[in-house]
């Protein structure tokens, strides 16, 4: 979410989702029987339609799937596919579609069908219902006085993919994917001891103390932010939505992948907000600030309810970032540049990344993979009044334990500035760089305009960066040169 939590600031995503098996005699959404596995519990009430995991089938006497039967000829499909065309439909088409077979019923009442109508269809401008469709029948038909959408249970209907959809939105958060907690914490840090032993070595931290004068932490609570920013559209996924009713959705709602506000625009629709905080004392050398109005984005505000937040990504143009939370409470999982977390399948280019339909979906699936693997990520709870310090390139997971409001800016320092414009200098930088319509001109302006500004310290930058490079080199030893055989043809001097 920096520590970016958003959508646009993040190289395109191709999502997916993994298939699972789960071990489940019998799931009763509606009344919220546990599932069976011990270490899960569900506390949601989202009917699941009666859609069962597909490994319950063979604990009936027959093998019939209402799906298949459903279906005809389009049972071949994935399901992921068959909603993929269904979202081509209208919500007319949707709704006659419901009424063709059981099988047929299910797929056309599938929250995210409706949740992308709504929002291609009205943007922000509607009120949440509780249920996606509910709340396109209430924006598109306001007079419309017949009672709601009250989903049937459909027997002998095996799913995993739309099972595993409303068990993401369903499970609690588990106590062992918040028990670790390895990041170094760090109170009354000096601004050369931060520079020198988090920055410079490209190190993640967090700072205790450093937002005790902020106004915010005493004022945002809901009250204050709606008598001064109710009215506001922000920038809420693909579209904006007021803040009161933004608000409405983020009480009701009950989905894997919740909609959160990720607005760099918010000082500027919202300035009071700006009024009640300041940049802490370690992030204030802002180089990217010598462009001006012509920058890319750099700052925003985040809130969300809890579920939100950003999948495993790195931080736009090769920048560092902080992340301060104002209210509630996020869990942070966070990898070196040289590690790709588990469950992510970035393009060669890093242009695209693969990963996880949702972030309770990762959890599940791949939180228990960090365990196991030999490079152990730096893990945290970020609470009211904490900061994280993201380094750049480090991927990084953040997902809301609560309902959550943060500030989070990118930045460019001496330290990082060497990184930032080889990132922006490469050959496609159209496709890398965010956050500015100047993508393939970015280097160039940003370069004039350091130099202009600080002439031959450049130079000086380089000269330091390959001394350090030449240092690293040569933390291998002579003698563990030796012993791991790479000199060939046995004993001989390195030098």
């Amino acid at each position: 979410m920096g520590a970016h939590e958003g959508i646009d600031k993040k190289p395109k995503k191709k999502r997916k989702r993994k298939q699972s098996a789960v071990k489940d005699e019998s799931v009763e959404a509606e009344n919220l029987k546990a599932f069976n596995d011990p270490e899960f519990c569900l506390q949601r009430g989202t009917s699941s339609y009666g859609v069962q995991p597909v490994g319950n089938l063979l604990y009936q006497e027959s093998l019939h799937n209402a799906r298949d039967a459903g279906l005809g000829n389009l049972r071949l499909l994935t399901d992921e596919l068959l909603l993929d065309i269904l979202g081509l439909l209208s919500a007319e088409d949707l709704g006659k579609l419901a009424t063709v077979s059981k099988a047929f019923y299910v797929f056309a009442h599938q929250d995210s069908l409706w949740r992308n109508l709504v929002l291609e269809e009205f943007r922000g401008e509607f009120t949440f219902r509780g249920r996606w469709k509910n709340s396109y029948v209430s924006t598109r038909h306001p007079q419309f006085t017949g009672p709601p959408h009250v989903p049937l249970k459909v027997k002998g209907f095996y799913s995993d993919y739309i099972f595993q959809s409303w068990l993401c939105a369903s499970l609690e958060i588990k106590k062992e994917w918040l028990s670790r907690d390895n990041i170094e914490r760090r109170t009354s840090l000096t601004l050369d001891e931060f520079i020198r032993d988090f920055e410079e070595p490209n190190k993640p931290v967090l700072i205790n103390g450093a937002l005790d004068h902020w106004p915010a932490l005493e004022k945002w609570d809901r009250e204050y932010l709606l008598q001064h920013a109710g009215e506001v559209p922000f920038a809420c996924g693909p579209v904006n939505m007021k803040l009161k009713d933004y608000y409405q959705y983020a009480d009701l709602v009950e989905e894997e992948r919740p909609l959160y506000i990720f607005d760099s625009k918010f000082a500027e629709k919202a300035p009071q907000l700006s009024e009640d905080y300041d940049i802490p004392v370690y992030f204030r050398e802002d180089l990217f600030s010598l462009l001006g109005d012509s920058r890319p984005d750099y700052r925003w505000l985040i809130l969300g309810p809890a579920r939100s937040g950003s999948s495993f990504h790195i931080d736009p143009n090769s920048t560092s970032a902080w992340n301060a939370v104002v209210r509630g409470s996020k869990k942070w999982i966070m990898y070196p540049p040289a590690v790709v977390p588990p469950g992510v399948f970035p393009s060669p280019d890093g242009a695209e990344v693969a990963s996880p339909v949702s972030l309770t979906e990762w959890f599940m699936n791949f939180y228990e993979e960090t365990r196991r693997r030999k490079e152990k990520p730096v893990e945290c709870i970020c609470r009211a009044g904490e900061v994280v310090f993201v380094p750049n390139g480090w991927w990084h997971i953040v997902i809301n334990l609560e309902e959550s409001i943060a500030i989070t800016q990118n930045y460019v320092s001496r330290s990082n500035l060497l990184n930032v414009l080889e990132f922006l200098n490469k050959p496609n930088s159209k496709e890398l760089v965010s956050g500015t319509a100047e993508r393939e001109t970015l280097f160039d302006s940003f370069r004039r305009a350091y130099e202009k500004s600080f002439p031959g310290s450049m130079e000086k930058l380089q000269v330091v960066a390959e001394e350090k490079a030449r240092r690293e080199r040569q933390k291998v030893s002579f003698w563990d040169t030796v012993a791991d055989g790479k000199q060939g043809g046995g004993f001989k001097f390195g030098f």
